[in-house]
């Protein structure tokens, strides 16, 4: 009999390894490691190879230099003309914008670090010039002479006994105008504008001028007078005689200063005062003997107000009779010449006082 046909032993299944689980977590960590980093590394490695160039152009410009830089060279008029610009309208008043270093560009630039940077130090512009290259995008504008300028320009009598018989001090002349609107002078204003006749300017004519806040006769209100105010009279102003500055003091901290002319020095108000009174387009009493002697008398003039008006366009009269700090009418001696005895400002400053201080505010005159 044929023998039944055996049947083939089953194949036994292989087992596969079995991992154990800590190895199999371990490996799954460095998996995940490398595909966090690997694109970070080479994000890196794209953007070291393209943002090179770019680097080496922000180091070239010297960007990354120290933060100390001297004051500017005399031949670097328009650095410096962008600086007194935007001194002036950070109140720290440079005096006449004409491009050239003087003594109060340099004191503005000082009290100006002293407010802004956390050790100052006089000698280093870096701050003022960086902040006013980024303040100040251009640094001259244009005006156009117009028909209702005129009115703010005609004949001013020389002699004090006709000048009390006119209506209004006047600016002598269209240039005069602008000059003041724009807080500079006639030569500088002529430098800006060689191929023009500021002698005969008319309606029309267009003049490139400092691009500071303009000073508006326009919008100085006839006899306003100004009250105490809860914060602006709890100020403080410090006369220094020997630097020819005002300083303007909240809290212990200088907030502004104007170039000033101090009184003669024999009527100095040396001491504490206050502002009593502040007003706009004031008269003058023209009296000689108070002038000279201290001493009022029967003998004076009434000078009418306007720009042109020897106390000029603004009085803040002080607790010290017949002494206040004052407009001018001839900006371009402020520092230089003496006063009678009061404190005299460029009109262009004079102006912003009502809105730094007010009646009540403290003043010391050293």
């Amino acid at each position: 009999m044929p023998r039944a046909k055996r049947k083939a032993p089953a194949k036994r299944k292989t087992r596969a390894k079995r991992k154990s689980p800590s190895k199999r977590k371990k490996r799954s960590k460095q998996s995940s490691f490398l595909k966090r980093v690997l694109p970070v590394f080479l994000l890196l490695i794209i953007g070291i190879a393209f943002f090179s160039p770019v680097a080496d152009f922000v180091l070239a410009q010297g960007l990354f230099k120290p933060r100390i830089a001297p004051e500017p060279g005399k031949e670097e008029s328009e650095v410096i003309t962008r600086v007194q610009i935007y001194l002036d309208r950070k109140h720290f008043g440079p005096g006449v914008i004409d491009g050239a270093l003087g003594e109060f560009t340099r004191l503005a630039v000082t009290a100006y670090n002293k407010r802004y940077v956390k050790n100052p130090d006089p000698s280093n512009w870096y701050q003022v010039l960086r902040d006013s290259q980024l303040g100040i995008k251009f640094v001259y504008n244009k005006y156009t002479i117009k028909k209702g300028d005129l009115r703010y320009v005609g004949r001013v009598p020389k002699k004090l006994s006709e000048q009390e018989n006119v209506k209004y001090m006047y600016y002598r002349s269209l240039a005069e105008f602008v000059t003041e609107r724009y807080h500079t002078n006639w030569n500088f204003l002529h430098k800006l504008n060689p191929g023009i006749n500021l002698d005969r300017l008319k309606v029309g004519d267009v003049l490139s001028v400092p691009n500071v806040v303009p000073f508006r006769i326009e919008d100085v209100k006839k006899h306003d007078q100004y009250s105490e105010d809860p914060i602006l009279s709890q100020r403080h102003l410090f006369v220094d005689t020997d630097t020819k500055i005002v300083s303007i003091i909240e809290k212990k901290q200088v907030i502004a200063t104007f170039p000033i002319t101090p009184g003669k020095e024999k009527f100095i108000p040396r001491g504490e005062w206050k502002i009593v009174n502040m007003v706009t387009t004031p008269e003058f009493r023209y009296d000689r003997k108070m002038l000279n002697e201290g001493v009022r008398s029967d003998d004076f003039y009434t000078i009418p107000p306007g720009p042109n008006n020897p106390v000029g366009i603004l009085w803040a009269g002080l607790s010290k009779s017949g002494i206040g700090l004052h407009g001018t009418n001839n900006p371009d001696t402020i520092g230089r010449a003496r006063s009678a005895g009061c404190i005299r400002l460029a009109n262009w400053d004079a102006i912003r006082l009502p809105t730094l201080v007010r009646p009540g505010a403290t003043v010391t005159v050293k």
